[in-house]
């Protein structure tokens, strides 16, 4: 299939949805007709979204609806953005009291993706990593969540500084748990720290981390434990905020 062909089904099937979003139960002969394609290429694409929930056959048989699986779909999404907006005041008064950048991060195909971010009040607070994906062995967060089982370590871990961790052992992920927080000492980076702490949604999940990174200078390492700590509290309070409570 080639890429041109591979767009057009994808648009297809984007249109079907917000179709189906709009009319409801609909005909596969009238999906057909207002996308201007063959009922057959109708039936390939529906069966296609019905293999991944995001479409079902109503009880009027022809009729196809939305699936549970939008509902899921919109459910992880608004979770992130509830998570975005909840903890950013939190975030606000974190990155001044402990003056680096802070982050959140959430697990995501065996990695971490940062989805907002705080500068530190410094003048050198660090490059924005929202949206990008980060190793979990070598990330503070990533830490966090492989040790409380939000993540699952991947085989074969790659190393990105001569301080990148590589073995499983060496993570000391029970350790992690027992006080709380992780760290990581130019393992990522040369010249950049950071700590990290996990936030829980409402069923005592951990679902996020909630990080400081900042130069190796500036955030040292036996400043670490004192950030860990700030960051622990201020996680705290942004599980509270989603929902979490002992």
């Amino acid at each position: 299939m080639s890429n041109t062909t591979t767009v057009q089904s994808v648009d297809r099937a984007i249109a079907i949805l917000e179709i189906l979003a709009r009319e409801g139960a609909t005909r596969v002969t009238d999906l057909a007709v207002e996308l201007d394609v063959h009922k057959s290429t109708a039936f390939r694409l529906l069966a296609a979204l019905e293999q991944g929930g995001l479409v079902e056959q109503s009880g009027d048989r022809g009729r196809y609806r939305l699936g549970f699986g939008v509902v899921r779909l919109a459910g992880a999404a608004t979770a992130q953005l509830d998570l975005s907006r909840e903890s950013r005041p939190v975030c606000l008064r974190l990155a001044q009291a402990v003056g680096e950048t802070v982050n959140i991060a959430v697990p995501q195909d065996g990695d971490t993706v940062n989805i907002s971010q705080v500068r530190g009040p410094a003048a050198i607070s660090g490059h924005n990593w929202v949206g990008q994906r980060t190793p979990s062995h070598a990330t503070s967060s990533g830490k966090v969540l492989l040790a409380f089982g939000a993540l699952r370590l991947p085989a074969g871990l790659e190393r990105y500084t001569p301080r990148t961790i590589t073995s499983e052992a060496g993570l000391e992920l029970g350790e992690i748990r027992e006080r709380g927080w992780a760290a990581t000492v130019e393992e990522l980076e040369v010249g950049l720290n950071a700590v990290a702490a996990p936030i829980r949604g409402s069923d005592g999940s951990v679902v996020a981390a909630v990080s400081a990174s900042g130069p190796s200078y500036r955030l040292t390492p036996d400043r670490l434990p004192e950030v860990g700590e700030l960051l622990v509290e201020g996680a705290r309070e942004i599980s509270q905020r989603i929902g979490y409570y002992r």
